[in-house]
């Protein structure tokens, strides 16, 4: 009996301590250099998923819904709450999704944008998760031209009818690409913001704001932001391109347009030079805004971590709720 005794200790000793010391020793190396994330997904489900399992098991989707029909395209996923009295009613608010991609890639279903869709369901919103056209098919205008034929055929009565939509409760959500997109939905037009092509609330994550030459110099976007920029707008050079200042959100600003949340990161692909500009804008035309840019080098969704989803969700409840 001792002498098993004697063998076990010295198994113990001689390969379990440090066999179990490795082992702490490789996992300590894998959680510390785990580079930043290389897309929205793993940030969006990390900060959707953490404490909403319950309402997100009851959302429904429903996918690849068309909206127009000049390109395979120009379709939707809805992410539908709960039914509760008001779906009942019809009296549910809507927010229009719009992802990322430097205009030319990104996809609804793609995980990050999904568990974002998803998450807006648990708010309360009918979200509408949209695909639009693509550079270099498809170049300015042709991204916005989708966005608003989106929101169009969300506010007819038959389509707001069947997802049990207040068509007078419209809100948009767009990050990178998407944000510009949602930017410039938002600041089109004038006055009332309950009909037409116009949206009550903006939800703007890292959007390029001011694409003109001038834009270049507001925090110097890096050489890859400004060829996306470029092929976008279909320009050899920003001082050449009639179109920029129309792409531009920054520039249509005026006192009758919805409240903005901008949020990103303070060192990232879009500087925060940009934010922070459209947030001048928006004070000087008396808009109600905030800005929310946050300490490192997220990007869009990958920002949208539990703090912020939390000031979003007031900010949407706020102004559409």
């Amino acid at each position: 009996m001792n002498t098993r005794r004697a063998r076990w200790y010295r198994y113990v000793r001689h390969f379990s301590l440090p066999a179990f010391l490795a082992a702490v020793v490789v996992a300590v190396l894998v959680m510390t250099t785990t580079g930043p994330l290389d897309s929205g997904a793993r940030a969006a489900r990390a900060t959707t998923h953490s404490d909403a399992e319950p309402q997100l098991a009851r959302v429904s989707l429903s996918s690849n819904i068309r909206y127009g029909t000049a390109s395979p395209n120009q379709s939707l996923t809805v992410c539908s709450p709960a039914a509760s009295a008001d779906s009942a009613a019809g009296n549910r608010p809507a927010v229009l999704e719009i992802h990322g991609g430097g205009w030319a890639h990104g996809d609804k279903s793609g995980a990050g944008w999904t568990d974002v869709c998803r998450w807006l369901a648990t708010q309360g919103y009918v979200a509408f998760s949209l695909n639009y056209r693509l550079v270099p098919a498809a170049r300015f205008p042709a991204q916005l031209d989708d966005v608003t034929a989106a929101l169009r055929w969300i506010r007819t009565p038959k389509n707001a009818k069947r997802f049990a939509v207040d068509p007078h409760r419209l809100g948009v959500f767009g990050g990178s690409a998407g944000g510009n997109l949602a930017a410039l939905l938002g600041m089109r037009g004038t006055g009332d913001l309950h009909s037409g092509t116009r949206v009550a609330a903006v939800v703007d994550l890292s959007g390029p704001i001011d694409l003109t030459a001038a834009g270049q110099r507001r925090g110097r976007p890096g050489a890859y932001l400004q060829r996306l920029e470029l092929a976008y707008l279909h320009c050899r050079t920003f001082a050449r391109c009639a179109q920029s200042k129309a792409a531009s959100p920054l520039y249509a600003v005026d006192p009758s347009d919805p409240p903005v949340f901008i949020g990103g990161s303070e060192n990232e692909l879009v500087p925060s030079a940009q934010g922070k500009a459209f947030a001048s804008a928006l004070r000087a035309a008396r808009v109600p805004h905030t800005l929310d840019l946050v300490p490192g080098h997220r990007h869009s969704i990958k920002a949208f971590d539990r703090r912020m989803r939390a000031k979003v969700a007031a900010f949407l409840n706020r102004w559409l709720g």
